[in-house]
């Protein structure tokens, strides 16, 4: 039975919603766990997300077997009730709030009961028991009250893991950082394989086929979880997550499906295939309730602030957006179609909502959690312009809309995390790029992928043709890793963080450059030089997937 958000209102009260889905268990009733016969339920971990000044979103999944075909963990078909327990320390001495979720098959079994009733800016620590299984323990941190005096936060943000790409190396050393919260911005999963890059790993055939249905989906994000560093980042830090195109379809925009299948192209059928990923990806990430899916719809788009210090804005520039200009997204070196008034993005009503946000808050930093490059990459050196369309330079009255709004609504010091292209970036955002006098407004992040790509290289014939074309662009890498941010209320510090190889385990990490922002001057200037780059390396994957175009 596959139930809609509105069918699940409707079913009875909303605490008997609220049990369907797994964010609480309603009255007395007590559903009894199988016997687990030594498999362990607590297979995928346990996660934690969107916290906020009295609470967080727990998460897990009960999976015994988290690979069996059908998708859906080996779990019998019954509901099985799930107890959480949240305490000041990690014995559970002190437990501060407990509760119930009720695990149901509709949702894989997984469960999201939102806690409230914590103390603002504190740590926690939680896990689950269903039946006689104990979940790992699992950290988490509640955002400051709103407007408090915040003096620092720490965090790192990540995207792109394609698992066939290479191993989650990186995720090693995320778990280890002394970080408040992930951000997550995207490709978290990929629908298909493109090739083998893990060196001695095999990889069963129910993966090489492309995930088109929810048992697809749902293997996919099992896979994944089941590496043991992705799991441990998440248990030491709360989440925040969006998505970008291989949740779905690599290219989808909005309506209008992407590269894969064929068949899948007919509405009725990629409807149905986008509900199927939208549900898999609610059933796999701590996400609350109110994101939960209406079938091919789910609002992912949300605030949250952090004190005075920051407030992040979570975006979703795929489901809201017009199909890409002048073809799928690849390059192109003449497109006035880019430039339509109304081509967006973001929609209109996501937009109305960013822009009245920057009037309203008082936050110090002002950041989006993007997907797609908002800068403008121009990838020919001499003095035509050619870019891809498929990030915001195929949607620039929308970027023109945001970025001028930024200044003429006084959003302060506005920073922007994007994932999407498997490098690392450092850009200054000008309100304006067809007058390249036009101010810098705010200043992009960009961070390269986990593992997609396989290993990578530092300096690439196309990062050398992007520094060379584009004077806003401060520095470019293309090794994989994650992005580190130091901020307080008076400077912003990303540290690109760095590891040398993924297509084997084991690889160190190291800091390749750090860029500072400070408070009141918009864009990104090196804290120190970063070292030359090297002549580049990548491999067939690599080369395969380059480029803004298709990935």
């Amino acid at each position: 039975m596959v139930l809609s958000r509105r069918q699940l209102l409707r079913f009875g009260t909303a605490g008997s919603a609220a049990l369907l889905v797994g964010t609480s268990a309603v009255g007395s009733a007590r559903f009894a766990a199988p016997r687990w016969r030594g498999d362990d339920p607590f297979s995928l971990g346990v996660a934690s997300g969107d916290p906020t000044p009295d609470g967080v979103v727990l998460w897990t999944r009960l999976a015994p077997d988290p690979f069996a075909p059908d998708g859906l963990g080996g779990t019998a078909q019954a509901p099985v009730t799930v107890d959480y327990e949240v305490a000041d320390d990690e014995h559970f001495r002190q437990v501060v709030a407990r509760g119930s979720a009720v695990a149901t098959r509709d949702f894989a079994h997984s469960v999201h009961p939102e806690v409230r009733g914590l103390a603002p800016d504190r740590w926690y620590f939680y896990r689950f028991r269903a039946g006689s299984a104990i979940s790992p323990v699992g950290r988490t941190r509640t955002a400051p009250a709103p407007g408090s005096p915040t003096a620092r936060m720490r965090f790192a943000f990540a995207s792109c893991q394609a698992w066939h790409s290479g191993y989650f190396t990186a995720y090693e050393h995320l778990s280890a950082e002394d970080l408040d919260l992930v951000v997550h911005l995207g490709d978290y999963i990929y629908e298909q394989v493109w090739m083998l890059g893990r060196i001695g790993a095999t990889m069963d055939r129910q993966f090489w086929n492309e995930s088109v249905d929810l048992r697809g989906y749902r293997l996919r994000y099992a896979q994944n979880k089941a590496e043991a560093p992705l799991r441990a980042a998440h248990a030491a830090f709360p989440w925040l997550v969006t998505m970008d195109d291989h949740e779905v379809d690599n290219n989808w925009a909005g309506d209008t499906p992407g590269l894969g299948i064929d068949i899948h192209r007919i509405p009725v059928l990629y409807r149905r295939r986008r509900a199927a990923a939208f549900r898999a990806m609610y059933e796999h990430q701590p996400l609350r309730i109110a994101q939960l899916p209406s079938g091919p719809d789910m609002r992912l788009h949300r605030r949250y602030r952090f004190g005075d210090l920051a407030e992040i804005t979570m975006l979703d520039t795929r489901q809201y957006r017009t199909e890409q200009a002048c073809g799928d997204g690849n390059l192109v070196d003449d497109c006035p179609e880019r430039f339509a008034a109304d081509r967006t993005i973001l929609g209109a009503r996501q937009r109305d909502w960013l822009l009245d946000g920057f009037a309203d808050s008082p936050a110090r930093w002002q950041i989006l959690g993007n997907q797609v490059a908002m800068a403008q990459s121009d990838y020919d050196p001499g003095p035509g312009i050619s870019v891809g369309t498929d990030s915001w330079d195929g949607y620039v009255a929308d970027r023109n809309a945001v970025l001028g709004a930024a200044a003429d609504r006084g959003a302060r010091n506005l920073v922007v995390l994007t994932g999407d292209r498997h490098e690392n970036y450092a850009a200054d955002l000008r309100a304006d790029y067809a007058r390249p006098e036009s101010p810098v407004v705010a200043t992009e992040f960009t961070g390269t992928s986990i593992t997609t790509g396989g290993d990578g290289a530092d300096l690439t014939a196309r990062g050398r043709a992007l520094l060379a074309a584009n004077p806003d662009l401060k520095f470019f890498n293309g090794q994989r890793g994650y992005v580190r941010v130091d901020l307080d209320h008076g400077l912003w510090r990303s540290e690109f963080r760095v590891v040398p190889y993924v297509r084997q385990p084991g690889a160190p990490v190291t800091t390749r450059a750090e860029f500072v922002v400070r408070d009141g001057v918009p864009g990104a200037v090196a804290a120190w030089q970063p070292e030359p780059g090297v002549d580049p390396t990548s491999g067939p994957e690599a080369a395969a997937q380059s480029g803004p175009g298709p990935r």
